[in-house]
């Protein structure tokens, strides 16, 4: 049951909140963030707590003010996404201001594939639908399995009428596809602030440790794709980004260790985008290993 509601309030939203002027649906996500918000249920406090983490010096009053931010620029990522099908390449143009594109335009423009890599801030699918609608360049992601499989096939649904190519996190054989992408000089973009395999890299992130996808230090190495962090903010209306430079594979050491050294690099600029913009990092889920010790079971993603 609470299976088939999930899905019936996914699909609800898509087919609704998209009719509704631009205003109307901003005003009504801000009143959902705040009813949420004042509800004080599991997700905002894993939320102010990682927050607690991310701004150690903050006052109660402080992680208050920014979980509540944060809870409303989630909800924007919800109405922006449930939009985003039918807004036009000019709409995403104007709501996009990404700098350090060079970067990406390069790599792909000297044939060797490009890895991006973002963590969970802003709204990672507009900045796909930037790539796919505003440079016109097609990639491949990843994107977890969720319950019920109705529900994981809006998502991909979804995200191919962007322009993206997804595949499950699970099930089947995601990394041999994106290493022929990128070898084919192709652009794959993954979000990789959160391990989902539970086998990931250890990280140092804000001073405690934590779990990183090792994939796309990975996918860099045995392709020789350009592997660029990127990081993304609400700035009013606009959502602004920065594709960093890339991430340089290490002249020696095991292919383990040059993963450490290029997932730690990874890690640090997340980590300074996350501590300009806390309240715009969506991570309402338990991330380091200290919290996921206090309770091993996997929380759900935030797709």
């Amino acid at each position: 049951m609470k299976d088939r509601l999930s899905d019936g309030l996914y699909g609800a939203g898509w087919a609704t909140v998209k009719k509704l002027p631009e205003p109307v649906a901003a005003g009504l996500g801000r009143r959902i963030a705040d009813l949420a918000w004042k509800r004080r249920g599991k997700s905002v406090l894993r939320l102010e707590a990682n927050l607690a983490r991310v701004v150690p010096d903050a006052t109660p009053e402080r992680l208050a003010e920014l979980s509540k931010a944060g809870m409303r620029s989630y909800m924007r990522y919800w109405m922006e996404s449930f939009r985003l099908p039918v807004w036009s390449k000019e709409r995403v143009e104007r709501g996009v201001d990404m700098k350090g594109a060079h970067h990406l335009e390069e790599g792909l423009a000297a044939g060797r594939g490009v890895v991006v890599a973002l963590p969970h801030l802003a709204n990672w699918d507009l900045a796909g639908a930037w790539a796919t609608r505003a440079l016109g360049v097609p990639f491949t992601t990843v994107a977890e399995r969720l319950k019920p499989e109705t529900l994981f096939d809006r998502f991909v649904a979804y995200r191919e009428s962007l322009g993206m190519e997804v595949l499950p996190h699970t099930g089947g054989s995601a990394f041999g596809t994106l290493a022929r992408r990128l070898r084919a000089g192709g652009l794959v973009c993954l979000v990789a602030d959160r391990d989902l395999s539970a086998a990931g890299t250890e990280v140092t992130f804000f001073g405690a440790t934590a779990r990183m996808p090792a994939g796309p230090a990975m996918l860099a190495q045995q392709t020789g794709a350009l592997l660029l962090p990127a990081t993304l903010w609400y700035d009013g209306p606009v959502m602004k980004g920065r594709i960093h430079p890339p991430v340089e594979v290490p002249d020696t050491g095991t292919r383990a260790e040059k993963t450490s050294v290029m997932t730690q690099a990874v890690a640090d600029v997340f980590a300074a985008g996350i501590a300009e913009h806390p309240e715009d990092w969506h991570m309402l889920q338990r991330l380091w290993l200290a919290d996921l010790e206090e309770r091993p079971e996997r929380e759900g993603g935030t797709a």
